[in-house]
C-alpha cells in the first residue's frame, strides 16, 4: 500500500507530494483481531475471483508492487492466465506519463519501438519509484509478449495514467506546482479511455487512489458518474504481522495466494489503521496531524470489496533493485536533477546523497530479502524532515520559491 513505499535506495528519491505522509505505529497492540460477532470472510483462489469479477464489474482495481516482491509476481501471474486476455481490455497503471501514450500503444501492439525509448513512460512519471521498479521493467515487455499471442481485436491495451510531464521543461517550483493533480489525471483516463468505450479494465494503482468514498481518490471521483463499477481490492497492509503468538493465525487456513471479500464479516469490520500505520499528515493550513484524515476513517469494508493474501505477513519479500537500473548512471544523476529542484522533496532542504552512497545502499539492502515491516517512532522526538515539510507547505502557500 501506498503508505509503505519501498524499502531499497528507491525510497530515498523525491516524491511530489504536497503533504508529507510519516508512517506512525503507536498502537501495534490492538491489533488481535475481534472475530466473535461476525462472519468469517469467505478466501478463494486469487486469479480466478479476479477474473469472476470481471463478470459482474468494468473495472477491478488493486494495489501494484510499491515494493513487496510477491505482488509483483502475482500480477505478472493473473495477466499471463489464459483467461485474463477474455475478459479484460485495458490495464491501467499508476506507473506511465500519459504523455507518452501514443510512443507506449506502439510498443504494446508490437511495432518495432527501442526499448530505450519506451521505458520514458515508466521513468519520467512524477514518482522516481516508477522508474527505479523492476516490476515495471518486466511488466511492459510482458504485455507487449502476450499481445503477440492473441487477435488484433483482443489485444490489451496499457492506458499512462500519470500526468503528462516534460521533464525537460520541469526547472523550477513554480513547473511543480503546475502538475495535474494525479487522481483528477487518473480519472480522466478512465472516462475517457474505459467507460465511453464500454471496455473492461485492470487498475493498478497505490491503495489509497482507489479506495471507494474517498473525496480525492481517483475511483471516487469517476465513481459519481459510473458507480457501482468498480471492484476494489486491497492487499492487508501490516495486518497480523504483530499479533501475539498464543493467537493464532487467522488466515493461516487460506489457499496462497486467495482473494476473500469482506463485507459484512469481521475482517470488513476492522478499521484501516488495522492495516497501515496512521501517517502524520500536513493539512492545506499547514497544521500538522498525527492520524488518518476523517474520510479515511472508515472501515475497510467502506473502502474496499475485497483483500487480497499472498502468504506469511512476515515473509513477504522485497523488491530488490535491478542492476541495469543500478548500473545506469546517467538516469540516476538525472533523478538527482529532478531531487535538486527547489521545492522537491530534499531538494534544496536536504544534502544529496551521491551516487557512491546510493552504490552502498544497494550493496546494503541485499543483506535482507524480507519486506521490511514499519518500525514504532516516537511521535516526541524532533523531525527535521517535517519541519521541512511544512515551511513547503507555507512556500506553496505563498507561490513562492522556496530557499536556494
Amino acid at each position: 500500500m501506498d503508505a509503505f513505499a519501498f524499502n531499497t535506495p528507491i525510497r530515498s528519491a523525491f516524491l511530489w507530494f504536497l503533504i508529507a505522509a510519516v508512517p506512525a505505529i503507536t498502537h501495534a497492540q490492538t491489533l488481535q483481531p475481534s472475530r466473535q460477532t461476525a462472519p468469517n470472510p469467505t478466501p478463494e483462489a486469487a486469479v480466478r475471483g479476479i477474473l469472476s469479477a470481471f463478470d459482474k464489474y468494468e473495472i477491478v482495481a488493486m494495489p501494484e508492487d510499491h515494493g513487496v516482491k510477491d505482488l509483483d509476481d502475482f500480477i505478472l501471474t493473473l495477466i499471463r492466465d489464459p483467461g485474463f486476455s477474455e475478459k479484460v481490455n485495458d490495464i491501467a497503471v499508476e506507473c506511465g506519463n500519459s504523455l507518452y501514450q501514443p510512443l507506449l500503444d506502439r510498443y504494446i501492439a508490437g511495432e518495432d519501438v527501442p526499448y530505450t525509448e519506451v521505458r520514458k513512460v515508466w521513468r519520467n512519471t512524477t514518482q522516481p519509484t516508477c522508474g527505479m521498479s523492476g516490476f515495471f521493467e518486466q511488466f511492459f515487455p510482458l504485455v507487449r509478449a502476450i499481445n503477440r499471442k492473441l487477435t488484433p481485436a483482443t489485444r490489451l491495451r496499457v492506458l499512462a495514467c500519470d500526468p503528462p510531464i516534460d521533464w525537460d521543461q520541469v526547472k523550477t517550483f513554480q513547473d511543480i506546482l503546475k502538475l495535474t493533480h494525479r487522481d483528477a489525471n487518473i480519472s480522466l483516463v478512465m472516462e475517457k479511455e474505459v467507460f465511453s468505450k464500454h471496455r473492461k479494465a485492470l487498475m493498478l494503482f497505490g491503495t489509497f487512489h482507489i479506495v471507494h468514498g474517498v473525496e480525492h481518490s481517483a475511483v471516487s471521483l469517476y465513481e459519481k458518474d459510473y458507480p457501482n463499477l468498480t471492484f476494489v481490492i486491497s492487499d492487508l497492509g501490516y495486518f497480523d504481522t504483530d499479533l501475539p503468538a498464543a493467537s493464532g493465525d487467522p488466515l493461516a487456513s487460506w489457499p496462497i495466494p486467495a482473494l476473500a471479500q469482506i463485507k459484512g464479516t469481521w475482517l470488513g469490520a476492522l478499521t484501516l489503521d488495522r492495516f497501515l500505520p496512521p501517517p502524520t499528515l500536513i493539512d492545506k493550513e499547514c497544521n500538522v496531524h498525527h492520524d488518518f484524515p476523517k474520510e479515511l476513517q472508515k472501515t475497510m469494508g467502506e473502502l474496499v470489496d475485497a483483500l487480497l493474501y499472498l502468504g506469511p505477513q512476515d515473509l513477504r519479500l522485497d523488491e530488490q533493485l535491478p542492476a541495469n537500473i543500478a548500473l545506469d548512471v546517467d538516469y540516476r544523476m538525472e533523478l538527482q536533477r529532478r531531487n535538486s529542484i527547489p521545492g522537491a522533496s530534499g531538494g534544496a532542504s536536504a544534502p544529496m546523497e551521491s551516487l557512491k552512497e546510493f552504490d552502498q545502499q544497494v550493496v546494503n539492502g541485499a543483506d535482507n530479502p524480507l519486506f521490511a515491516i514499519p518500525k514504532p517512532r516516537n511521535l516526541g522526538q524532533p523531525d527535521p524532515g517535517l519541519s521541512e515539510a511544512v515551511q513547503r507547505c507555507h512556500d506553496i502557500q505563498n507561490h513562492k520559491d522556496p530557499p536556494q
